[in-house]
């Protein structure tokens, strides 16, 4: 028990999850005015994330619908005023957050991998699965990665951004999180609102904890980069391994 106390309080000390020092105050008008961007931003940015993927994979109109999309969130989260780079502890003092979040977002590719294997085998959720993929099956991945890579980092820009820097302390992991899944819920794909959470706490934890967005950004980047080039692969693999193992046990 003592040993399990030791961990996790060494755990709790570690460089990687001490927030770094930092100084962004607000006065309370510039603290209300990016309330009430972030809530402009987010009552435009719904339902044009919703029709941007109802969009056909591949399409040209998916592709203008997410340019436009990442322009919602960067013009929103630029108009609400400061945005903060951040950095992270080294034995060298503080520098830009680089190997640490390129890590994470590896991890988080590596545990979204196994839980898609595993989902797959569900014929309900396969089908929501099914259809975010499909812009990686059928779109041109010159064109669909950077696309994506792009709508991350205004993502981030504005929900770890403008958003974080608009919620009261110390309440800002919670909220950006909750309000990141329930805009997803616009798209209608209950896989994509669980994936938005379970990404919105990590980015949110960086962005606690280096004071800036390069981190979310280098996260979000990393993991929908991941999700692009190996998750279609996995769930291929994954469903026609389900497939065999049912039908060698009704045989």
């Amino acid at each position: 028990m003592r040993r399990s106390s030791h961990l996790i309080e060494r755990l709790r000390r570690s460089p990687w999850l001490q927030p770094v020092d930092r100084d962004h105050w607000q006065t309370p008008s510039e603290f209300k005015r990016r309330q009430l961007v972030s809530l402009g931003t987010l009552v435009i940015g719904a339902p044009v994330l919703r029709t941007a993927l109802r969009q056909p994979p591949g399409s040209r109109s998916f592709q203008v619908w997410t340019i436009a999309l990442a322009g919602v969130w960067t013009a929103g989260a630029l108009a609400s005023g400061p945005l903060h780079v951040g950095h992270s502890h080294s034995s060298r003092g503080p520098v830009r957050p680089l190997v640490r979040p390129l890590a994470i977002g590896s991890a988080a590719v590596g545990l979204f991998s196994v839980g898609g294997m595993a989902v797959v085998q569900v014929p309900l959720l396969r089908k929501e699965i099914e259809s975010v993929i499909q812009h990686a099956r059928h779109g041109d991945m010159r064109i669909v990665v950077p696309l994506t890579i792009i709508t991350g980092a205004a993502e981030e820009l504005f929900f770890r951004g403008a958003l974080y820097a608009a919620t009261p302390q110390p309440h800002q992991v919670a909220v950006t999180t909750a309000v990141y899944g329930t805009t997803t819920l616009a798209t209608g794909n209950p896989m994509l609102v669980f994936a938005s959470v379970l990404l919105g706490t990590i980015t949110g934890l960086a962005r606690r904890v280096t004071g800036g967005v390069v981190s979310p950004i280098i996260i979000h980047g990393t993991w929908s980069t991941g999700m692009l080039v190996i998750l279609p692969r996995l769930t291929e693999r994954a469903a026609a391994w389900g497939e065999r193992l049912i039908g060698q046990r009704t045989a």
